[in-house]
C-alpha cells in the first residue's frame, strides 16, 4: 500500500510536471519509511519474533523480488536495501 501511494504521487508529478509534488512525494516516502521501520516493524518482531526475522532477512522493505520467497531457503543474503 505505502509503495502504491508513493508511485501515485510520483506518476502525478510526472503527469504535471511539478517539482513540488515531487517533493511531496519524497516527503511521504519518508514519512512512511520511518513510520515502517520505528513502529510497524519492531511490533512485527515482538508478536512473531525470529520467524519475522527470518522473513525480514528474505524479503526486501519497498522492492519486489524477482524470485519468491520461500521459508525453506532460509535468510535473504542481505536482502534489505
Amino acid at each position: 500500500m505505502y509503495v502504491a501511494i508513493v508511485a501515485a504521487i510520483f506518476g502525478q508529478a510526472l503527469l504535471f510536471g511539478s517539482m513540488l509534488v515531487l517533493g511531496y512525494a519524497g516527503v511521504v516516502w519518508c514519512v512512511f519509511h520511518l513510520f515502517v521501520t520505528k513502529c510497524e516493524e519492531p511490533v512485527l518482531l515482538l508478536q512473531f519474533g525470529e520467524s519475522y526475522g527470518l522473513y525480514q532477512a528474505g524479503v526486501r522493505r519497498w522492492l519486489p523480488r524477482i524470485k519468491p520467497w520461500s521459508p525453506i531457503e532460509g535468510g535473504g543474503h542481505g536482502a534489505r536495501p
